[in-house]
């Protein structure tokens, strides 16, 4: 039997959350930012923050403000969120209520949390993932081992998300509690209506999930649940699923009223298991416990609650000025160092050369891994990008990965958290798209939303581009889509240094990196594309982002006769103008951008005035694109230099690149076709 000491503490905690959420109904003007509340859920919710430790991470969702609570935040903290304010610990009034994240000593870690419902659970599961490497490597030695807690409602476990998340949390027995709080409600959606089995039942299909039922509108059973579950996987380190049956008290929010889409026989159905009412009777039959005093609890907890509201009210709005704060974290790669080109060296591949930048990025950081789909052992990657990495370094370091975009890409959240660097892989940019819910919800807005406490250090490798018939699923251009992505940093190198030297700054970051690696470029097969070959660096190359090259420069007299372009571009766009140039001896000047974010609008906008004719060049479809974009702004900020209007040459705008080779180059621009507009541009 529990303590009549934790039971009070219970109580008393349930009869703050009740008054919390009376208060908000009652200040709906103030309280005008969407919220729910934990009403219902209290018991579950109470007993699990009254159990974690500090060494624990937690993920709560959005209706778990009495996790918050019984873990030790003031109201006060919580309603700081609520309303936005500029002392909200967790985002600084950037999100939601409930949405927390903190590094705070003596409390567990939360990682970022969004609101969208299920995504929290990849990111959760990569923290069990880095705390099981970390124990397997022996980069910790915890005096208590961690668990981590996953919380999420019923209805989002039909999420595709959750299921790669339980594979893997199963497939690799990961130390982690996935706590399923089931109130019958998707917003207005009941359970019978979107879906034929609950959590529990769900999880019987993944073999190693081990899986319990409790009550949780009953505190008595949720503390001795979740207190056998935590000790349990503290000790076994392999998942289970805490299934716990909840009534829904409150409105699904504060937009979505309870009384909108419920009937009043399903209110009064949940309100017979109210977890407050439970907890006083039980509390009555305690010795020295009677009426008045539980009474006596509740208008305390009422006085406080209001208090901690005022104060709440009361505090200062953010900063305006500091809107643009946190995007990024500052990266310590401000200027190119090393030996780009050692003498005595051989020419290599740009495959072999990131290869290499990967390989000493493990040998000297063993925070570093490297997994995604083939890259292990076995074959070393579809291109052999990561050939012979596993043989050197273990299956543990460097390891294949389901058919899992999304899990690929948000792991690496929980990963970084727990002091991992991870660089992952998807096997073609025509598949980034199931990993781009991670990229955007998660992974993007991590710094942001944290207020700098949650940034992800992490590398996302993209074999991209067309050659050779390789048809409409695995030649695919991207930059565009990823382009609109707040909150990355973007590269699309197109030699051998290049890509070392971008690798290397990457790592160094200490920010999301999509890597983009033309496939036609990594082995210098594509005619006129020898130039992709350069002596590799030295292991110290460090090339930071947002500085572009010009890799061909026009003659002077050529720029002082009018007589001169110049083409920006990347990737394989560098070697079509290359090749184009040559028919144009001296009149063009090509600069290669190197990465697409941060893009060197300096170096842009200087060459565009010195010339007054410019082409924006790219492989992707031309329509809404990056290229236009850029095109776009270089008008805005060049106008009166230019002598034409600044052109564009890109793909046809297609659906997909066609798989036969004729197809194919009708598509694709080529030097042929960007020497033509040469001629034009130079003529206007």
């Amino acid at each position: 039997m529990l303590s009549t000491e934790i039971l009070l503490k219970a109580y008393r905690q349930m009869m703050t959350a009740k008054a919390m959420a009376e208060i908000y109904d009652a200040n709906r003007q103030i309280c005008k930012y969407v919220h729910s509340t934990s009403r219902g859920h209290e018991a579950i919710q109470l007993a699990t923050g009254f159990l974690l430790k500090p060494c624990d991470f937690v993920s709560p969702y959005y209706r778990d403000e009495s996790m918050m609570l019984g873990m030790g935040y003031r109201p006060y903290e919580l309603m700081l969120q609520l309303l936005a304010k500029g002392g909200d610990p967790f985002t600084g009034g950037r999100a939601y209520y409930n949405h927390p994240n903190i590094r705070r000593d003596g409390f567990p870690g939360i990682i970022h949390q969004s609101s969208a419902t299920g995504m929290q659970v990849i990111p959760t599961t990569g923290v069990a993932q880095g705390i099981q490497y970390r124990e397997i490597q022996k980069l910790s030695d915890y005096a208590l081992p961690p668990v981590v807690i996953c919380s999420l409602g019923d209805g989002s476990v039909t999420e595709g998300e959750v299921s790669e998340a339980f594979q893997f949390a199963a497939l690799k027995r990961l130390p982690i509690i996935y706590l399923v709080q089931d109130n019958d409600w998707g917003i207005s959606v009941s359970s019978d209506e979107a879906r034929t089995m609950d959590a529990y039942e769900f999880a019987a299909g993944f073999k190693g999930i081990e899986r319990v039922r409790v009550n949780g509108s009953d505190f008595v059973d949720s503390f001795n649940t979740m207190e056998y579950t935590i000790d349990w996987v503290r000790e076994h380190r392999r998942p289970i699923l805490v299934h716990a049956k909840v009534p829904l008290l409150g409105h699904h929010t504060s937009g979505v009223r309870k009384e909108w889409y419920r009937t009043p026989e399903d209110l009064a159905k949940h309100a017979l298991d109210d977890p407050g009412p439970k907890l006083r009777k039980l509390l009555l039959k305690q010795k020295g416990i009677d009426e008045a005093m539980l009474d006596n609890i509740e208008e305390e907890q009422k006085v406080f609650a209001q208090s901690e509201f005022d104060e709440a009210v009361a505090s200062p709005e953010p900063d305006p000025a500091t809107v643009s704060d946190h995007v990024f974290v500052p990266t310590p790669v401000t200027a190119e160092k090393g030996d780009r080109s050692p003498a005595g060296r051989e020419k290599v591949v740009m495959v072999d050369a990131a290869l290499h930048a990967v390989e000493e990025i493990l040998q000297d950081h063993p925070e570093a891994l490297f997994y995604g789909q083939d890259v292990g052992k076995r074959l070393g990657g579809v291109f052999r990008e990561a050939a012979t990495l596993a043989d050197k370094f273990g299956d543990n370091r460097v390891f294949n990965m389901a058919i899992q975009e999304a899990y690929i890409v948000g792991s690496t959240a929980g990963m970084n958290a727990v002091g991992l660097k991870p660089i992952v892989e998807v096997q073609f940019a025509d598949y980034i798209y199931p990993g781009l819910n991670q990229l955007v919800t998660e992974i993007s807005k991590s710094c942001y939303l944290s207020c700098g406490k949650f940034p992800v250090s992490m590398i996302l490798r993209v074999p991209i581009g067309a050659y050779g018939g390789g048809g409409p699923y695995h030649s695919g251009s991207v930059e565009s889509t990823l382009a609109t992505i707040k909150g990355i940093k973007i590269a699309y190198p197109s030699n051998a240094a290049d890509i070392k030297g971008l690798i290397k700054a990457a790592y160094y970051d200490g920010n999301p990196v999509v890597m983009l690696e033309h496939k036609g470029l990594y082995w210098s097969k594509v005619p006129g594309t020898e130039e992709a070959k350069t002596i590799e660096p030295d292991r110290d190359y460090i090339l930071p982002f947002g500085k572009g090259a010009v890799v061909l420069e026009a003659t002077q007299d050529a720029v002082d006769n009018g007589n001169s372009i110049c083409i920006i571009t990347y990737g394989m766009g560098v070697y079509w103008a290359k090749n184009a140039a040559k028919q144009y001896p001296g009149s063009v000047e090509i600069i290669d951008l190197r990465t697409i974010y941060p893009l060197d609008e300096e170096l842009i906008y200087k060459t565009v005035k010195k010339h007054g004719k410019c082409i924006v060049l790219t492989e992707e479809q031309l329509r809404n694109s990056f290229c236009e974009a850029l095109a776009g702004r270089i008008a805005q900020n060049c106008f009166k230099q230019l002598d034409a209007p600044v052109q564009t040459i890109g793909a046809l705008d297609l659906p997909a690149v066609p798989m036969n080779m004729g197809l194919e180059a009708a598509m694709l621009p080529n030097a042929d076709k960007v020497a033509v507009r040469i001629g034009e541009l130079l003529n206007w």
